[in-house]
C-alpha cells in the first residue's frame, strides 16, 4: 500500500494550454524546464517538485490522480480549483 506520492506539476490556467504543454514533454522536452517556463505554481522554481505527500494533503483531483498513476507517468490535465495540472509522478513509498 503506497502511503506516499512525490509529484511535480506544471499549473496552468487553460485546458488547451495544458494538453499542448503535455505533448511538449511527451514529444521529450525535459519536464522540469517546461514547469519552469510554463507554470503559474510557485513550486515551478523547482521544476514543479511538490515534495512527498500522503492522503489528505492535496485537493482530491490532484491527489485521486497522483496515487492511481504508476511511477514516472505523466498525467493529466487534471482540474482542479487552481486550474490544469499536468503532473509526473516521481516517487511512491
Amino acid at each position: 500500500m503506497t502511503t506516499q506520492v512525490r509529484a511535480s506539476h506544471i499549473l496552468v490556467t487553460k485546458e488547451d494550454d495544458a494538453n499542448r504543454i503535455k505533448k511538449r514533454i511527451a514529444d521529450g522536452e525535459d519536464f522540469a524546464a517546461v514547469a519552469k517556463r510554463f507554470s503559474s505554481c510557485p513550486s515551478k522554481k523547482n521544476g514543479g517538485d511538490l515534495g512527498w505527500f500522503g492522503k489528505g494533503q492535496m485537493v482530491p483531483e490532484f491527489e485521486t490522480a497522483a496515487f492511481a498513476a504508476e511511477q514516472g507517468a505523466v498525467i493529466g490535465p487534471v482540474k482542479t480549483q487552481f486550474g490544469y495540472h499536468i503532473i509526473k509522478v516521481t516517487g511512491k513509498k
